[in-house]
């Protein structure tokens, strides 16, 4: 009687264990649970859609070394992070580099983001130069420790790496801060739609 009560009991308590490591699919794109980011396994933290009117522009995924519900225990977690951004539509990309730039000064304090705005013009840079983002197409902004900010386009490292901490925190408050880019996306990148 014992043996089975203790078997149902860890049947139990191992279901929501294996929910959280199961992928997720959001507007039909599949997120790994986890990720390799450099030497650093990165677990899926949250992911989620970013909507404009009615249209569904891009998902999003976030992968930190361990799992994180406020922003700010997302920023100020050590070690690799990954943003992983799958395009649902057409969108130009220097135009986005632009909304992602306005989307950092908007959200991140003043000082931070002066120390960002060589940051911000290598990643304008980038976006310029791909022209426009098709459905299907994605990119990732990994921040790699004694690297910096490495981001890659369809999985090719686009530019050199961003060296300054401090790029990387507004840039994940472009989804993460006071005024995000979408407020359904953030709850979604901090586990909080699942």
């Amino acid at each position: 009687m014992i043996r089975r009560i203790l078997l149902a009991a860890s049947l139990v308590l191992a279901q929501p264990l294996a929910a959280l490591a199961a992928p997720v699919t959001v507007a039909g794109v599949k997120y790994e649970d986890s990720t390799q980011v450099g030497t650093s396994k990165l677990v899926l933290n949250g992911a989620g859609l970013r909507s404009k009117a009615i249209f569904k522009v891009y998902t999003a995924a976030l992968y930190l070394p361990a799992k994180a519900t406020t922003p700010e225990a997302v920023i100020a977690q050590p070690g690799a992070k990954r943003m992983h951004i799958v395009m649902l539509r057409e969108i130009n990309a220097a135009e986005l580099g632009k909304l992602f730039a306005r989307g950092m000064e908007d959200n991140a304090p003043r000082e931070e983001f002066s120390k960002s705005v060589a940051g911000v013009l290598t990643m304008s840079d980038i976006f310029f130069q791909y022209k426009k983002l098709s459905p299907g197409e994605y990119f990732t902004a990994d921040w790699v420790p004694g690297t910096g900010t490495v981001i890659s386009v369809n999985g090719k490292q686009a530019g050199q790496p961003i060296k300054e901490p401090e790029f990387y925190s507004a840039l994940l408050k472009i989804w993460l801060g006071k005024s995000p880019a979408d407020t359904l996306l953030k709850e979604g990148l901090l586990g909080h739609l699942d």
